[in-house]
Order: structure tokens, then sequence, then C-alpha cells
């Protein structure tokens, strides 16, 4: 079951490309968090994700957002696509699989019938305000679709 409007997100701990650690705990009281979880790095709807993320990254940011992507992949991998994609924002492994299912984020199977992956994070997108609030909560059945960027701007907008 995935988290709604309203609910305490869950906190977390995550480690990015460079072994830094993140809590989303660190942004209680100081700004929006924007989280965004995906699939598989070197995916095609994955890359126009991220890529149109980092291209809206002054967006963001003027609208006092914290973004973080979130997958299943190593953070080894994760960091061969920062440098490729030159991403201005933390990539989070979630390898050990315990944050995305807290969110309701997960595909215990993903691509059943042509892969079967198991445990891989459903690309979602969440706002949690500076109280640890979910204020937006998009959780995607279909991989081939992309959050509504839109809509999650609409929302830092008002919390603004």
């Amino acid at each position: 079951m995935s988290l709604k409007v309203g609910d305490i997100a869950p906190n977390f701990t995550l480690k990015d490309t460079n072994n830094q650690s993140y809590s989303l705990s660190d942004y209680k009281n100081k700004s929006n968090v924007v989280i965004l979880f995906f699939p598989a790095v070197g995916t095609g709807v994955c890359e126009k994700e991220l890529c149109s993320t980092r291209d809206s990254m002054k967006d963001y940011e003027n609208l006092n957002a914290q973004v973080f992507a979130i997958s299943v992949d190593s953070p080894f991998s994760q960091k061969l696509w920062v440098e490729k994609h030159n991403f201005n924002f933390p990539l989070l492994s979630d390898f050990n699989k315990e944050v995305s299912p807290l969110y309701g984020a997960f595909y215990d199977i993903w691509l059943p019938g042509k892969w079967d992956l198991k445990g891989v994070a459903k690309r979602s997108a969440f706002v949690v305000d500076k109280n640890g609030i979910v204020q937006y909560a998009e959780v995607l059945e279909n991989a081939g679709n992309e959050p509504n960027y839109d809509a999650i701007k609409e929302v830092l907008q008002k919390l603004s």
C-alpha cells in the first residue's frame, strides 16, 4: 500500500554515489523534499525523467525543494549514470530494498513474463513538506509513464 497525502513520510537514510549519507529527517524544518523513485538506471523513460529533472533544477531550487532520485541499483551503476548525464541532485541507492517498499513504491516483480525482475522501485513521486508530511503522492503502475511534473511544482508553489 502506498503513502497518500497527509501521511507522515517514513524517514530514511541512504547513500549517494559518493558514499555520502542523506536522511529525510535532515530536511525537517528546512526545506521541502521531492522524492522520485525510479525502476532502473540506463533505461529510456528513467533517463528522460531524470534528465528532465536535471534541466528543471532551478525551478526546484526556487521553490525551496531538495530533490532525491532513488532506485534499487547499486551506487556504482548509479555513479556511472550520474557521470554520463551530469545529474545535479543526489541519486540514492536503495540496494537493500528497505525504503521503496515503505513508500509503496515497489514492484515485487517488474516486467513479468519478460524479465521477471524481483524487487524494483516503482516510478513514483512524493512531495514531503518541512514537517515531514506527504503533500503529493503519485505511484505509477506503468513504468512507461512519467510523473506529473507540473502538479509537483504546483504543490511546491503552494508550500512556498
